[in-house]
């Protein structure tokens, strides 16, 4: 698996129940075809990034097929959810997110 990109949003919390601040990640990436997550329609992973008092940390995943935008049910594997939690951590704060 490999992420190419990505665009962030920053989500805005109405209700005013959760604490901090939560992030709308969507991953591009790209998967061999002999992987049980490929898909012709291309793959991407919805990132919710929490940052509080606790820290920063993903707070929810879920895979998607690119040009339908429907969800799969698979948990990737833990080196997988490593990758994300590295890429998003990194490029968090290196742009502005958008305003949701």
């Amino acid at each position: 698996m490999n992420i190419t990109g990505h665009t962030v949003e920053k989500l805005e919390d109405p209700t005013g129940i959760l604490t901090g601040e939560r992030y709308e990640y969507l991953l591009d990436v790209e998967v061999p075809e002999d992987d049980e997550l490929y898909t012709e329609n291309g793959l991407l992973i919805k990132v919710i990034y929490a940052v509080d008092e606790n820290g920063a940390r993903v707070a929810q995943y879920y895979l998607m097929e690119r040009s339908t935008e429907k969800y799969f049910d698979f948990e990737l594997e833990d080196e997988e959810e490593e990758l994300i939690r590295t890429y998003v951590a990194e490029h968090h704060g290196a742009e502005e997110p958008e305003k949701g």
